[in-house]
């Protein structure tokens, strides 16, 4: 290993990157010391498209992977410089002869080793539709065994919406979970203290299994599942398929409220819980104080029917006049005040996209990780008192 000067280093990196005819592949990552980018990883590669060859990059925020394509030349150098202007804390980059890693340490400086290549490693793979990378492959037994792969391990046409559901919550659960390890706010699990995960509201258990599945087998975290809805019918199903896959899952018939659980999960998923069993779940989360909650809430029936019988703050009444407005106003204001609630419980919460489901239009996640440091009330009451409307999990959590 060697130090060399920040631009030093950078510019090996640099000749690598538009090395059109030697490039395999580039990563950077992590942050320094006095700076974080805007992206949590950015892929390079070179691709060869009808247009000509082009520099394809792929940066990867919190949820979602978003891909450009810069032609040969200066569109190419334009976004390597950009990219190399960034505060990245690490490059990878791969030829054919050898890998480049780069560390920016404390001191700003460039800490570069390199490793030579075995010729019968990777050659430069050009082709532009490559075969994606899933966080749950198409021909996984689970897949299979909930009826969205066919017998030959390919999605059904008509079950691709349900596919892209999981595999986008599986990207925002990975991404939350390592982070939340990472930073102390989720204990590591072990062989004999598994990760306890409760999906309240599991219905017949896509995402639910999607997430022992990833965690368990694709991140080698052992998990113990706990899945929870009022149907006896999901309860029997979930059991099947857990027994048939050699999962260690429970799931029971019962309401949210009455979940009895032998110790307090680490982990409490309620996605597309209907109306106000949102707000029961979240309750629980809070009772139970876990440490992580993602909810995907539907059907905000509540606040909506509140707003009916509320006049409206001046000069707002535009926004609940008309009924179609008032059901998007309504999803909004009671995912607001939701999250309101839970940060004044000490949870930090990020309100963010989440992809559709077949079975309901709405598209927001509730992320929350406790943290332990309430927010003040202040913003929650003004609220309530200028709409004089309330979500369920105020009384819930009022009444505890």
């Amino acid at each position: 290993m060697s130090t060399l000067a920040l631009d030093e280093g950078l510019a090996q990196v640099r000749s690598d990157l538009l090395a059109d005819d030697r490039l395999v592949r580039a990563v950077a990552s992590g942050r320094r010391r006095t700076a974080t980018p805007p992206w949590r990883r950015v892929e390079l590669r070179w691709v060869d498209l009808k247009a000509g060859r082009h520099l394809q990059v792929v940066r990867y925020d919190a949820t979602q992977a978003h891909t450009a394509n810069h032609a040969r030349g200066g569109p190419a150098e334009e976004a390597v410089d950009a990219l190399l202007a960034e505060p990245f804390g690490n490059w990878t980059v791969e030829t054919p002869e050898r890998q480049l890693s780069l560390r920016i340490t404390k001191k700003g400086a460039a800490a570069v080793h390199t490793t030579a290549r075995a010729a019968d490693e990777q050659a430069p793979d050009r082709s532009h539709d490559r075969a994606k990378d899933r966080l749950l492959p198409e021909d996984d037994p689970l897949l299979v065994v909930l009826g969205l792969s066919d017998a030959q391990g390919r999605i059904k046409p008509t079950r691709r919406a349900k596919y892209r559901q999981v595999e986008d919550f599986l990207r925002i659960l990975d991404h939350t979970v390592a982070d939340a390890i990472a930073k102390g706010q989720l204990r590591k699990p072990t062989a004999d203290d598994p990760l306890r995960v409760v999906d309240l509201g599991c219905g017949n258990g896509y995402l639910t299994f999607a997430a022992q599945r990833f965690l368990s087998e694709r991140r080698g975290l052992p998990v113990r599942l706990t899945g929870v809805d009022v149907k006896e019918q999901s309860r029997d199903h979930n059991n099947a398929v857990a027994r048939e896959l050699g999962i260690e899952a429970t799931f029971v018939a019962g309401t949210i409220g009455e979940a009895a659980l032998p110790e307090p999960p680490d982990v409490v998923l309620a996605l597309h819980a209907c109306d106000t069993a949102t707000d029961d779940a979240l309750a629980r989360a809070v009772a139970w104080t876990a440490p992580l909650v993602l909810a995907a809430p539907c059907c905000h029936h509540d606040i909506a029917a509140q707003l009916r019988a509320a006049p409206a703050p001046v000069p707002y009444g535009s926004l609940v006049r008309d009924g179609i407005l008032r059901e998007r106003f309504a999803d909004t204001l009671t995912d607001a005040l939701r999250a309101l609630l839970l940060r004044r419980e000490g949870y930090r919460v990020d309100v963010i996209e989440f992809v559709d489901s077949q079975h309901t239009p709405r598209n927001t996640l509730l992320r929350a990780v406790r943290t332990g440091t309430a927010a003040d009330t202040r913003e929650y009451d003004d609220l309530v008192a200028a709409w004089g409307v309330h979500p369920r999990l105020g009384e819930l959590l009022a009444g505890r």
